[in-house]
């Protein structure tokens, strides 16, 4: 780290030209903000469609109030902004799932290792949407308002030396003409601040709600994923790609490198492409230059890109027809379109993973199994496709009950600023103080994630009496003695979102066989289950309510030992409470459809082991079975295998591999001289994956890709982690 100190509560205001702001001290700001506007442009803009930005889970300032609040030291004047921070609402929906959480962890990552960044994304007024789940309908959809105003660490940004008019910035739109239609966005930041208050990243978000935008794109820009249409996807795609340079511009950022989180902002290109042809031909260049002429500027454009592709499921690639964009984009726009965008399968349409792909100077896939599938899907860039496999935040994901435990141990002092020390853990594998200590951390996890669950399942037997909602658990329908969770079985968890290839319900193929595995040996099970399906994914929505519809059954089948609960309204707190307190984190999704996997990440850095298919990070973090169990298909990557059709999901056969390998997982875990290897799993899931797969590592390998001059003591730390992994090295 750089020899920064620790921020203290006296410290924590700072102003800029756009505003004043709570949580860093002015030194602080200033040297952050100095070199995101330098000339020499030596930092980066991380382009995002959504953040994963909650502060009820990890929040270093709201920490430090805590503290200073027990110690009643904190200054009267700071007292306001420390209420708001300590008491205001903690929610900033604008994130849906992993993609969202993934980047805010890299974000917090990029902050507490001093990476100079600053992120560029979409403010949503009704956020994602929220779930409710009814026994008889299943998933029900509807739009929650928050309120931006009403957030502490949101700061609506000022013109300077204007306090009183907002910094905006304008975005063209162009109709049939070819006429301009302007769209205008309010600039909103959230502080991204580092773990000693040090540092800081600032999370840019565009609010086009604003009346001096048109109707139909104040509608388009309200919800993250907006459904409704093509065309409201569309525009999404473009009020955040065309954003980016405004914004940079507004705000003074330099970054001669830019990093594309998936192709949701790739329209970032044209605007590059346009003004590289703006500076060489003049104010009439869309007249003047020729195919070779944007294809060379392209080639320019690319060197400021760098491209993190994160799935090879076809949805998440967007295409849209060529007629869609006539009164969106302007003709000179669509003719780039048309040389760098055309879809191979499908030429009356845009393929945006395709301009992705060839306008960039890297791109990465997210773990090593994923780089071997975008290189068969992508042959022609092969060459160009790397690897650099996913993190999490440990800062973020780690219970505190855990946390305490780790700080029990000498070795792992500064584990916090450190994660690659939990290599060191080997040396107290066998020490019986740890392992208690460990034990007894877990077991809070648990009590806390259990009596959440039974809490839940008690509201929804009176929410039966009380609303229309139908609760979306048969625990729920059973009395409050009988329908309860214990905290003592074996709890499977399972989150995250619900697509066909994830395969929810894969364990549950054959209720039959599971039943016998469990009744032949008494074991009671618990299988906790959240997520959410797209509003527009019908099949998904259909793998809910096969969730729902099998709980009864599965109870009956076995006698009341296997108990099946759905979650309904996932979010990052519920997502923390279930990667702790279960005993197994389970993925299920057909091979090699999974690119990497970030919540089973999460549950090895509370030394949960997963039980997975080989898919995603799960190849690189198995270990030989010292982590984890592993089932399923784990064949070569083959084009065909990429098939998402029903017929071709595998089920029976990864199914039967779930069944094999069930007695071997619980049998350990149930025998008493058995459940010492288990722990085995747990503490080698700290010692070999908590060091790999956090996202400071994942930040270190994106800072040779960015190509910064970092002071020589950050260098060194990114160095390090960079010696310790590298995704793209094959052991």
């Amino acid at each position: 780290m750089t020899t920064t100190k620790r921020a203290c509560a006296e410290d924590l205001l700072a102003t800029g030209p756009h505003g004043r702001f709570f949580g860093v001290s002015q030194e602080c700001f200033d040297r952050v903000w100095r070199t995101l506007t330098a000339p020499e442009g030596n930092s980066t803009t991380y382009v995002t469609m959504e953040i994963g930005a909650d502060r009820d889970l990890y929040h270093p300032i709201k920490k430090l109030l805590q503290e200073a609040a027990a110690r009643e030291d904190l200054p009267v004047e700071l007292q306001p902004e420390a209420d708001r921070f300590l008491s205001g609402p903690s929610k900033i929906p604008i994130y849906s799932g992993g993609l969202g959480v993934l980047a805010g962890d890299t974000l917090k990552s990029f902050a507490d290792c001093h990476i100079p960044v600053a992120a560029v994304s979409l403010l949503y007024r009704r956020g994602y949407f929220s779930q409710l789940v009814d026994m008889n309908l299943g998933q029900v959809v509807w739009s929650r308002e928050w309120k931006p105003e009403e957030t502490p660490g949101l700061y609506l940004l000022h013109r300077p030396g204007r306090p009183t008019e907002p910094l905006t910035v304008e975005v063209d739109f162009h109709d049939r003409d070819d006429q301009p239609i302007k769209a205008v966005a309010r600039l909103w930041m959230k502080m991204e601040v580092s773990c000693n208050l040090d540092f800081f990243v600032p999370e840019i978000l565009l609010d086009y709600d604003l009346t001096q935008s048109p109707d139909w794109i104040r509608k388009a820009s309200r919800q993250l994923y907006d459904s409704s249409s093509e065309v409201s996807k569309a525009i999404q795609r473009r009020l955040l790609g065309a954003g980016v340079l405004p914004v940079m511009r507004a705000l003074g950022l330099t970054s001669k490198t830019i990093h594309l989180n998936e192709q949701h902002g790739v329209i970032l290109v044209l605007s590059l492409i346009s003004e590289i042809l703006h500076r060489q031909l003049g104010d009439n260049y869309r007249q003047q230059a020729s195919d070779q002429d944007i294809l060379a500027a392209a080639e320019q454009a690319a060197r400021h890109v760098v491209y993190t592709i994160h799935t090879p499921v076809k949805a998440g690639h967007d295409r849209f027809p060529h007629t869609l964009y006539h009164g969106l984009e302007h003709s000179f726009l669509r003719r780039i379109l048309h040389l760098l965008a055309l879809d191979e399968q499908n030429p009356a349409a845009y393929n945006f993973t395709a301009l992705a792909m060839r306008v960039n100077r890297a791109t990465n896939s997210v773990s090593r199994l994923h780089r071997e599938v975008t290189r068969t899907q992508f042959p022609q860039f092969k060459e160009r496709i790397s690897a650099i496999t996913n993190g999490v935040h440990h800062l973020t994901w780690i219970s505190d009950a855990k946390a305490a435990a780790y700080d029990s141990v000498p070795e792992l002092a500064n584990w916090r600023l450190e994660p690659c020390l939990f290599n060191r853990a080997g040396k107290f594998l066998n020490s019986n103080k740890f392992r208690r200590s460990f034990t007894e951390a877990w077991r809070q996890d648990t009590s806390i994630l259990i009596t959440y669950l039974n809490g839940m399942l008690s509201r929804h037997r009176h929410q039966r009496v009380s609303t229309w909602i139908d609760p979306p658990n048969y625990l729920s329908y059973l009395r409050e003695d009988e329908g309860r969770l214990d905290g003592q079985a074996f709890t499977f968890g399972f989150a995250r979102r619900f697509s066909t290839y994830k395969r929810a319900d894969l364990v549950f193929e054959d209720l039959d066989r599971l039943a016998k595995i469990l009744l032949a040996s008494r074991w009671p099970v618990n299988f906790i289950y959240a997520g959410k399906a797209h509003p527009a994914d019908e099949p998904g929505k259909v793998l809910i309510k096969s969730i729902i519809d099998i709980q009864a059954e599965l109870y009956r089948k076995t006698e009341g030992l296997a108990r099946l609960v759905f979650v309904p309204d996932y979010d990052m707190s519920v997502a923390k409470m279930m990667v702790a307190g279960c005993h197994a984190w389970l993925n299920s999704p057909k091979r090699p459809l999974e690119a990497s996997g970030t919540s089973g990440m999460k549950a090895a850095m509370n030394g949960i082991p997963n039980v997975s298919i080989m898919d995603g990070w799960w190849v690189e973090g198995y270990h030989d079975g010292k982590t984890g169990w592993k089932f399923g298909y784990e064949g070569p990557v083959k084009a065909e295998m990429l098939s998402e059709h029903p017929s071709e999901l595998l089920y029976r056969e990864d199914a039967a591999s779930f069944y094999e390998m069930l007695p071997d997982l619980l049998g350990t875990f149930y025998h008493p001289e058995g459940f010492d290897h288990y722990l085995d799993r747990c503490l080698n899931n700290l010692i070999l994956n908590c060091p790999i797969f956090n996202t400071h590592r994942m930040a270190a390998e994106y800072v040779e890709r960015y190509q910064l001059l970092l002071p020589a003591e950050v260098d060194e730390r990114m160095r390090k982690f960079r010696a310790l992994y590298r995704s793209d090295l094959d052991d």
